[in-house]
């Protein structure tokens, strides 16, 4: 069942002939992707998400890595999952520790029973608790929880309720998302009562209190909604000033490309960002005609690429270098920002202030020259 909360891509993989077809598409994709491959690439990550890969049958699964490492120049990569706790088996989670994966993330959004009724996403503690020991006992050495706040009914308590238990069952990172609500965009999601949805302030406040708290456990910041224990890899990059991010999030994965693979997948280079076909349908059938199913694409100019680099040193680092041109053209946009103390302007360096992470990304767009031409709203940046 898809949750109404939702804003992906999304298709329920409820028959499984569609399955059958779909996967023989990606097969022909990744084949394909990787005959054009220039030489002297290396892979050296590899995630399966985007949805829930445990969706799949075991043997599923087991040849789709056989066919990354056939046709793509695997280097000894980090491999990692994404999962739906609720679909979680012993046999999945076996093949999981034989092909190596390393790193999950655990969709589980809040632990508060009435909220998850609301969401349409049923998942009692003993699921993600079972997930978790799966997981953990077949090789994953680092587990992240995808939660959220601003959901219809929530209060600080029941936020604060479920941090406390994802740390308890041993989160090394934790994703702290604010639920974006926009049914003009999402039809499913009308099944949620608009009428219970926090405030503003109040979704402020839990956004605030929920990274006191992780950070007064230990946790580090990363960037403006992730948190990760002290000693994990990602927490590491965000302190040495090698945090980077991309269309998967936070990481510390320093690659210059981002090849995605299957419908929706976006593949990001240095020059262009490139887009698949998002319908399971159309996917299928762009790969049958081409081998390729990329329906989308962006020639990066060399502007994209500096306002670019400006905003994910903005979203990472908290401050980025900007020449004086770039600081003229969004002058009047910046200015109430810094009038309120949220950020800081001094000797060609914008600054974040450090209470002001929330409005990061806020900031952060003033400098995406293609969303300033566009009017269209599509989510509370808080």
């Amino acid at each position: 069942a898809i949750c109404w909360y939702c804003g992906c891509n999304t298709g329920a993989a409820n028959r499984r002939q569609r399955l059958d077809h779909y996967l023989d598409a990606l097969h022909r994709e990744i084949a394909q992707v990787g005959a054009r491959l220039p030489l002297g690439v290396r892979v050296t990550r590899v995630a399966f998400g985007g949805g829930s890969p445990n969706a799949l049958a075991p043997t599923d699964l087991v040849r789709l890595a056989d066919a990354l490492t056939l046709h793509l120049p695997l280097d000894t990569p980090v491999w990692s999952v994404e999962i739906d706790p609720r679909e979680l088996t012993r046999d999945f989670a076996l093949v999981l520790g034989s092909i190596g994966v390393s790193h999950a993330s655990l969709g589980v959004q809040t632990l508060a029973p009435l909220l998850q009724a609301a969401i349409g996403r049923v998942q009692p503690e003993p699921v993600i608790a079972h997930a978790t020991a799966l997981l953990r006992a077949n090789g994953v050495r680092s587990l992240n929880f995808d939660l959220m706040y601003g959901l219809p009914g929530q209060r600080w308590d029941d936020l604060e309720a479920t941090l406390t238990r994802s740390i308890e069952l041993g989160a090394d990172r934790v994703a702290l998302f604010g639920y974006a609500h926009v049914p003009q965009m999402i039809p499913r999601q009308r099944r949620i009562d608009a009428s219970q949805l926090p405030d503003v302030k109040a979704r402020f406040a839990m956004a605030a209190r929920g990274a006191a708290l992780l950070t007064r456990m230990g946790y580090r910041t990363i960037g403006f909604d992730h948190f990760a224990r002290a000693g994990d890899p990602l927490a590491m990059a965000a302190q040495q000033g090698r945090l980077r991010r991309n269309f998967q999030g936070f990481t510390d994965d320093p690659a210059p490309a981002l090849i995605g693979l299957g419908a929706s997948a976006i593949s990001a280079f240095p020059h262009l960002i490139v887009q698949n076909e998002k319908n399971a349908g159309r996917y299928r059938e762009r790969v049958a005609a081409t081998g390729l199913s990329g329906a989308l694409g962006v020639a990066r100019s060399e502007d994209d690429k500096r306002r670019g680099a400006v905003i994910e040193a903005l979203l990472c680092q908290g401050h980025a270098a900007i020449d004086a041109d770039l600081a003229a053209q969004v002058a009047d946009r910046l200015a109430p920002f810094l009038s309120r103390g949220l950020a800081t302007l001094d000797d060609g360096v914008l600054r974040i202030a450090d209470d002001a992470l929330p409005y990061a990304r806020s900031i952060a767009a003033l400098f995406d020259a293609h969303r300033v031409a566009s009017t269209r709203k599509f989510s509370s940046a808080v």
